[in-house]
């Protein structure tokens, strides 16, 4: 996965935000990075890489997102796959001990607005390159 840098938008460390997901495609505009506007009531706005207890998760919880729906040409996700989650979605995910790794890089700043910096570093999917300022 390239981290090139597709926005001005900053990532929760402070540093520019990298794309998430380029296959499959993912974010509310389908262009890879994980940002949001007002109009995007999930906040899509954590880049995480799903593991099959969370997709069990969500499909338990009415969001599947396992089985294509190529009318949205959505392939479906498997294991090992980053996307753009709400951001109260993987806080309710890590609550009930399923979590799945945040790409720390790619995970946008307004994610703090729902979800402390401790939790989201606690669940990086690997440790940041330099240590978010404090």
């Amino acid at each position: 996965m390239s981290s090139i840098e597709l926005t001005s938008a900053r990532n929760v460390l402070g540093g520019p935000l990298r794309a998430c997901s380029y296959a499959p495609l993912t974010g509310f505009f389908r262009d890879g990075c994980c940002r949001t506007r007002k109009d995007d009531p999930g906040l899509h706005v954590v880049c995480a890489r799903m593991t099959p207890d969370f997709l069990a998760f969500s499909a338990a919880r009415g969001n599947d997102l396992v089985t294509p729906r190529p009318e949205w040409r959505f392939s479906g996700l498997v294991p090992g796959d980053r996307w753009c989650l709400c951001a109260q979605r993987w806080l309710d995910a890590c609550e009930a001990g399923v979590a799945p790794p945040v790409v720390l890089e790619a995970t946008h700043e307004q994610a703090l607005d729902v979800i402390p910096l401790e939790l989201l570093l606690r669940h990086a999917s690997s440790p940041p390159a330099q240590p978010p300022d404090g």
